[in-house]
């Protein structure tokens, strides 16, 4: 399923007005620009994504801030005739598992402020949470994916995505459910954001969402970047779709495992108005790609924005220290390496493209990426609407990995 792309497209292309800056401002040339606006464009021509939102700063400078395709009426199943709706800069996107970062850097601040200690166990702060055997898991091993809990004991009637709206609920269910990988690797899609955000809540008095706005987005001026999306924005949030192909075995087995739904039903209920009204830390954050980038370089900068000190530089080092070694993700089924709370590059390649040991930041369904690299002294963000697993549009994605990376060396 691909979505139809016009032989020429600057129509489709939008760029933030007086943003980017000159290149050699960035200690790139035009030549290196160039490349890498070209390996944008061949991604978006793989046809897998309806828009692709990419912004790139890089000695904190703005390289790139500009949106290519739509936010709605391309899809790979909408007709020729569908009302389009351009993707722009400002349109917010839903960054799906990208949203982990925000949350473990929440919880390295809350920790930062002494309000809890991540060597300390989950039960301390959420007695109910030491059920079947979960007693000793702490808060790091939870920021780490080494919780033991990637999945929660459901019946398979509740297997919805709707049960994510229901927050109480979630969290009954996660703690009655006994460990399933203790101390091993295995990500946890939705389970570990739940976990973490209820110790925080408990700890705080609040919710999330207001420490979200206290500690990151009034400080660094963001205009979104919340749990859900206020309705008065929902007429801006670009849509997403499902593309690429098919989805099947043992792909579609390793994908439902993760999400405790199949895939196709993940993408729809993203777009539902009760998706955008719920807070589901692990999952719903809406941004900008000049948001996500601007939060990656504020760590950059160790943890300044705007002349304030959002975190000490201490808890930026712990929070991209790395937890044991690279190995198979027993729930993903590839190899990675966490640190509390962001998933890292690798040599000879990683996530964030090849030759990337010290890029940390993390991935989002399927193929949004935050990262920031201090040996490239950049900070990226790439946000795309198809939800895509397989198809051609990954050789597109790591030919601009790579261009990104030479040209930034």
């Amino acid at each position: 399923m691909k979505v139809r792309v016009p032989r020429d497209l600057h129509a489709i292309t939008t760029i933030a007005d007086d943003v980017e800056h000159d290149a050699a401002r960035a200690g790139l040339s035009v030549a290196d620009t160039k490349a890498i606006w070209s390996a944008l464009k061949g991604l978006y021509r793989s046809g897998a994504y309806p828009g692709v939102a990419f912004t790139l700063r890089r000695h904190g400078q703005v390289v790139f801030n500009r949106t290519i395709g739509h936010a709605e009426g391309n899809g790979p199943a909408d007709p020729v005739d569908a009302p389009k709706r351009l993707l722009t800069p400002a349109t917010p996107i839903c960054l799906f598992s990208a949203s982990k970062a925000v949350t473990a850097v929440l919880i390295h601040k809350l920790a930062e402020d002494g309000g809890i200690r991540l060597e300390e166990r989950v039960s301390h702060y959420l007695p109910e949470f030491a059920q079947a055997g979960k007693q000793d898991t702490t808060v790091s091993d939870v920021l780490a994916h080494r919780g033991g809990f990637p999945m929660m004991k459901i019946r398979a009637a509740d297997k919805k995505v709707e049960l994510m709206e229901d927050w109480d609920r979630v969290i009954q269910l996660i703690c009655a459910s006994p460990p399933t990988a203790t101390r091993q690797q295995a990500y946890h899609a939705m389970t570990g954001g739940f976990i973490l955000a209820e110790v925080l809540k408990r700890v705080t008095g609040a919710p999330i969402t207001d420490y979200l706005d206290a500690q990151i987005r009034k400080p660094l001026k963001f205009g979104h970047f919340t749990y859900g999306i206020a309705k008065k924005h929902w007429p801006e949030v670009a849509l997403n779709y499902e593309a690429g192909a098919p989805v099947r075995f043992p792909l579609s087995t390793v994908a439902e495992r993760a999400l405790f739904v199949p895939f196709p039903e993940v993408v729809r209920a993203s777009n539902t108005s009760s998706f955008r009204q719920a807070v589901i830390p692990a999952g719903n954050i809406y941004a900008t790609a000049d948001e996500l980038s601007r939060f990656f370089q504020m760590l950059l900068d160790g943890g300044t924005a705007h002349g304030k000190q959002i975190l000490k530089p201490e808890t930026v080092a712990r929070l991209r220290r790395p937890v044991g070694r690279i190995g198979i993700d027993r729930m993903l089924m590839i190899p990675l390496q966490y640190s509390e709370g962001m998933m890292l590059g690798a040599r000879p390649a990683g996530l964030y493209g090849p030759d990337t040991p010290e890029a940390y930041g993390h991935l989002g369904f399927m193929n949004i990426l935050g990262w920031a690299d201090p040996s490239r002294h950049l900070s990226a963000a790439l946000l795309t609407t198809g939800k895509a697993i397989l198809g051609t549009h990954l050789i597109a994605l790591s030919r601009l990995l790579a261009v990104i990376n030479g040209r930034c060396a």
